[in-house]
């Protein structure tokens, strides 16, 4: 799932596995991680503003409650396999399929710590 915003929530750190949600807020308003177009480029936090990935106001509160998954578990799931659940509206194969290799287990951690302050 291209994942995507910042201006909200965000601070220290939150869960994941006690990684730095204020560090996952700084890289997701990367214009560019890796070799990739940044979280910010298509994901915003405000559910108005939608460019070309769903807004991730709400994020927090997201998850395969039907498979049991936890928020944490789904927008972990939705970075490195984004076809796995898709946002009514959003077609399979928009979001990049290479943040298992773009992403370190630190910078992944930090993101999801981040998109889980987005309630």
């Amino acid at each position: 799932m291209a994942l995507t915003v910042v201006a909200c929530g965000g601070g220290g750190d939150d869960s994941g596995g006690g990684a730095d949600a204020a560090a996952g807020e700084k890289l997701f308003a990367s214009a560019v991680i890796g070799t990739q177009a940044g979280c910010i480029t298509c994901h915003r936090w405000t559910p108005d503003e939608v460019i070309v990935g769903p807004s991730m106001a709400g994020i927090a509160d997201a998850g395969d409650r039907e498979a049991g998954k936890s928020a944490e578990d789904y927008i972990r799931e939705s970075i490195l396999t984004p076809d796995t659940y898709l946002v009514e509206g959003f077609p399979a194969g928009t979001m990049p399929q290479v943040w298992g290799d773009e992403l370190s287990d630190e910078q992944l951690n930090q993101i999801v710590a981040y998109l889980l302050t987005l309630k």
